[in-house]
């Protein structure tokens, strides 16, 4: 299976209908419950609950909502059954928290709570089973996208760093198909010979898919039959693209200038900027309000610990290469930077106080950047904004960096939730493919969807330095 664009977002298919039959499952879990409750008396079910459909979207929401939240849709997921059961588990009692507080708030949505318990032990048991059997299909050869790469040079080794089975979930590589006076990069067991044309291959092979991963395309391109192919009904996707759609990066190490002119997206209208503005406004005033206990706690463990002062500030840069001050709580100690030079926090960084790790760890040290976004300097998502120093050096070693602060910077962002935390060049070469995808494909629906899945991240301190 491909992936679908929604909202300019590439989401692969295989999740779409995975998130459909779960939603299914969820809805039906509900009716389940109920009757077994009332041992199938349509009568008794109406009289104690009333029209049931509206409480089972209710539930179907909130389920899904936490589903996304522990991380079991996101295109990267590299844990097995285990890692999924624990989340599965963790989802679900967050989600019959949320229907708990959503009762006391909503009576008419009230179910009682043996049908709650009852619906929540079904979903959970119907899930892991749909879960198991999604990825022995994924696992199954006939049901995965064949594709044949076109190509064996550089452009074709980068697509075979995708080795990880989460990458390669739905797509099955068939092979790589040198050109002539290409010298191949890729392994012999890999090549394949397309013989007595490239139609005949594709056509015999079930081939479902080319990508043309071609350094050199004048001359080399077999053009008339490429056209054939995408006539009779096979895609053909250039291998920018196709690291779009199935990784959620733009691969700058092989990207052309050409590509980013005539691609879609980089779409900065008024109304997106202003729904992107509104939410943001919308959003930091109820982080603000329910997060200030947690922001009163940190300022009192800071002054306790090392007193004055409680906040930092820092110049970062931001869109369209301003710098401003970025507000965090104090996590080091106060001549962490005595000498002046800037330098990136570290695994097990002694700069960082015992209240500071602990701040890291769970994002709290972050939250004063609220006011940095009422006051319009950054966006709830975006690229994380970098301090002056590294901009000027990282702009010089890495190709279109400058691009990434053609938006807001974000609290939170794509890079943060499909990448750990890095502090190397290297590990801003990555970061920076995945803020470049935000930046040409961003919309409110990403947004909410990298907003959600950053609670996996909070939560099970990902990254925290």
């Amino acid at each position: 299976m491909g992936t679908v664009r929604f909202f300019n977002h590439h989401i692969k298919r295989s999740f779409l209908v995975l998130a459909f039959c779960e939603s299914v499952i969820l809805f039906s879990s509900l009716w389940l419950a109920a009757l077994i409750r009332f041992m199938g008396n349509y009568q008794l079910i109406q009289e104690n609950l009333g029209l049931l459909w509206p409480k089972a979207i209710i539930y179907t929401a909130v389920v899904v909502i936490a589903l996304i939240a522990s991380g079991l849709y996101r295109r990267h997921q590299r844990y097995g059954l285990a890692g999924i059961f624990n989340r599965l588990i963790v989802a679900m009692l967050v989600a019959g928290t949320l229907m708990a507080v959503t009762f006391y708030f909503i009576p008419e949505f009230h179910l009682g709570r043996g049908i709650l318990v009852l619906s929540i032990i079904i979903s959970t048991c119907a899930l892991l089973l749909s879960r198991v059997f999604f990825l022995y299909l994924m696992g199954l050869q006939g049901l995965q996208r064949q594709l044949l790469i076109l190509g064996t040079e550089k452009r074709a080794a980068s697509v075979n760093t995708l080795r990880r089975r989460s990458d390669r979930l739905g797509i099955d590589i068939v092979g790589y198909a040198p050109l002539p006076g290409e010298i191949p990069l890729i392994p012999k067991e890999q090549l394949v010979e397309v013989g007595g044309g490239l139609q005949e291959y594709v056509t015999h092979g079930g081939i479902d898919e080319i990508v043309i991963a071609v350094d050199e395309r004048r001359g080399r391109l077999p053009y008339k039959e490429l056209l054939d192919c995408r006539m009779a009904g096979v895609t053909v996707t250039d291998v920018l693209d196709f690291f779009e759609q199935t990784a959620g990066k733009l691969k700058i190490d092989i990207m052309y200038p050409s590509w980013l002119l005539f691609s879609s997206g980089f779409h900065h209208h008024f109304l997106r900027q202003f729904t992107k503005r509104l939410f943001d406004i919308t959003a930091s005033v109820m982080l603000l309000v329910f997060c200030s206990p947690l922001m009163l706690f940190a300022v009192i463990a800071i002054l306790r610990e090392s007193g004055r002062p409680v906040l930092y500030r820092q110049r970062r840069v931001g869109e369209n290469g301003q710098s401003f001050y970025i507000f965090k709580f104090r996590t080091m100690s106060q001549d962490a930077e005595a000498d002046g030079k800037a330098r990136w926090a570290a695994s097990g960084d002694p700069r960082i106080t015992p209240v500071g790790r602990w701040l890291r760890r769970t994002r709290i040290d972050e939250l004063p950047q609220i006011f940095n976004i009422l006051w319009g300097q950054m966006s709830f998502v975006g690229p994380r904004p970098e301090r002056p120093e590294f901009v000027e050096t990282l702009t010089k070693e890495l190709p279109y960096y400058e691009e990434r602060h053609r938006v807001k910077p974000g609290l939170t962002g794509w890079a943060q939730i499909c990448y750990p935390y890095g502090s190397t060049e290297k590990a801003a070469f990555e970061k920076l493919q995945y803020d470049l995808y935000y930046v040409k494909n961003y919309s409110l629906f990403l947004d909410l969807m990298i907003l959600l899945q950053t609670v996996e991240v909070v939560v099970l301190g990902k990254g925290a330095r």
